[in-house]
């Protein structure tokens, strides 16, 4: 996994890089412009026209270093300079170097500014900004934003805060392009609009120091989801996978119980029982023949528990409803203790009912999308603030607690969140929670843990939906297509 580290910790390894290394830091300046450099040049030919907007820090000395070996790659490029009563050695240094290569402008001279650019570079501020940005800087943004530009953010976008809420203007940046490692801020929603699609380059910062850093911030890599992998052994049979059970579906609902045992399935459980009421049956033995039925005595909902001796985790639901037997029904569930994958109508009762939270076994797993986390937590300011609920609710519940989304993050009872890495917005279509909720089940019943199956299963979920959209296209998916490519998923991880 990738780490996210604080504002401090970043200067921390910068620093500590620039003494260890050795490298004097102009020369790690040079090493980051040419990193991202090489990242323009691959996505912006030359034939469109640059425009640097620098501040007078070392974010503006990389500017002036990129929009210089952008003209050396034969890019038409104009800087303009923000100009500040404090200016950094390395800004002075590539300000001499860019002389009679490149048009420098003031940015206070004159009123027609980045007319003729087809690409704004903002490297107004970098990432240590902790103060919203005001005056002629937030005139600076603002003239950014109101210029029909692309625009690319050198690291992070001026006037952006790293890892806290943002007050103040934002430069509304259509990608950026960040140094080592992803910020906090780029992983939450209320930020995309700023952060656009951002790009990680490596320039050299020091392996050893990003190792013994301590955090409790991650961003999932499939080099992690590989390592979660368990090999089958050759000689291993059904019994060695675990046994699941799913609890899930009610008249008008049973679509949700077959895409959650269809996904429990393909992740790999070795036996596999599903728990629906009469109606549901012959659905079931029809859609899913590969899965035993336990059926509920009650014609249209859930209501009562089978004999829970056999399984090894129960996943519960999945298009259940919220009537008042089905609500008993899931409060002598939780009772039992057995580990759990807790979704959707489930989520919705306990939100209801607060009493029943604390029976929820420990080492469970939540899923809650943002909408049925706000019923179980209540409103948040912003979504530091949701990270912190999260946070709080994992720790009381000694639980996973992951909250679905554009990079889904899965707290933990320790206090750490992991963000996700995969996954595309045609995934934003009913269903996709189910199959979720299977392929977390059937991998707890397989012996991961929570946190282990929490992480492989949201991983692989998007991955699934990644490879699918690449195939038929992000506007087209259904959730049944996040299942028919869950072994191609797979496959990548193996």
């Amino acid at each position: 996994m990738l780490k996210i580290l604080d504002i401090g910790q970043i200067r921390q390894l910068d620093e500590y890089t620039i003494q260890n290394e050795p490298i004097v830091s102009i020369d790690l300046m040079e090493r980051a412009c040419k990193a991202f450099v090489n990242w323009f040049v691959l996505h912006f030919d030359s034939a469109q026209r640059v425009g640097v907007v620098c501040g007078t820090g070392n974010n503006g000395g990389d500017g002036l270093g990129i929009g210089r070996m952008l003209h050396e790659w034969g890019y038409t490029v104009n800087v303009w300079i923000v100009p500040s009563e404090k200016v950094s050695p390395d800004f002075s240094t590539n300000r001499k170097r860019i002389e009679g290569k490149v048009p420098v402008i003031d940015f206070l001279a004159g009123t027609e500014r980045f007319t003729g650019c087809d690409v704004l570079i903002d490297a107004l501020f970098g990432s240590g900004l902790t103060r919203p940005a005001e005056g002629i800087f937030a005139e600076a943004i603002h003239a950014m934003n109101t210029t029909d530009v692309i625009r690319v953010a050198v690291d992070i976008p001026s006037g952006l805060f790293a890892d806290q809420h943002t007050e103040g203007p934002v430069v509304r940046a259509n990608y950026t392009i960040t140094f080592q490692l992803p910020k906090l801020s780029f992983l939450l929603p209320e930020n995309h609009v700023h952060v656009g699609d951002w790009y990680r380059v490596d320039i050299g910062l020091d392996r050893g120091f990003i190792r013994d850093c301590e955090t409790s911030r991650f961003y999932m890599t499939r080099k992690t989801a590989k390592k979660i992998v368990k090999p089958r052994d050759a000689f291993s049979h059904k019994g060695n996978y675990g046994h699941a059970l799913l609890v899930s579906g009610s008249l008008g609902k049973m679509g949700a119980a077959v895409l959650a045992a269809r996904a429990a399935l393909r992740a790999g459980v070795g036996l596999l029982s599903v728990h629906v009421p009469g109606c549901g049956t012959e659905i079931l033995q029809t859609s899913v023949p590969e899965a035993m039925v336990s059926q509920d005595t009650d014609a249209e909902s859930f209501t009562e528990i089978p004999s829970l001796d056999n399984f090894d985790v129960i996943g519960v639901g999945p298009g259940i409803g919220q009537g008042v037997k089905t609500m008993k029904a899931l409060n002598a569930l939780l009772d039992t203790g057995k580990p759990m994958v807790i979704d959707a109508d489930a989520l919705n009762i306990l939100a209801a009912h607060r009493e029943l939270l604390h029976l929820i076994p420990r080492g469970s797993i939540l899923t809650p999308h943002p909408k049925e986390f706000e019923r179980l937590v209540g409103n948040w300011t912003n979504d530091f603030d949701r990270l912190a609920k999260q946070l709080m609710l994992a720790r009381q519940l000694n639980s996973i607690v992951l909250v679905k989304g554009a990079n889904t993050a899965v707290a933990t009872p320790e206090g750490d969140v992991i963000f996700n890495c995969t996954g595309n917005p045609g995934m934003a279509t009913g269903g996709s929670g189910d199959v979720l909720t299977g392929i977390l089940t059937g991998l707890m019943a397989q012996g991961y843990s929570s946190r282990e199956a929490a992480l492989l299963g949201v991983y692989l979920h998007g991955l699934a939906g990644d490879l699918a959209g690449r195939e038929m296209g992000q506007n087209s998916l259904i959730a049944t297509d996040l299942i028919d490519f869950l072994p191609g998923a797979f496959k990548t991880v193996a």
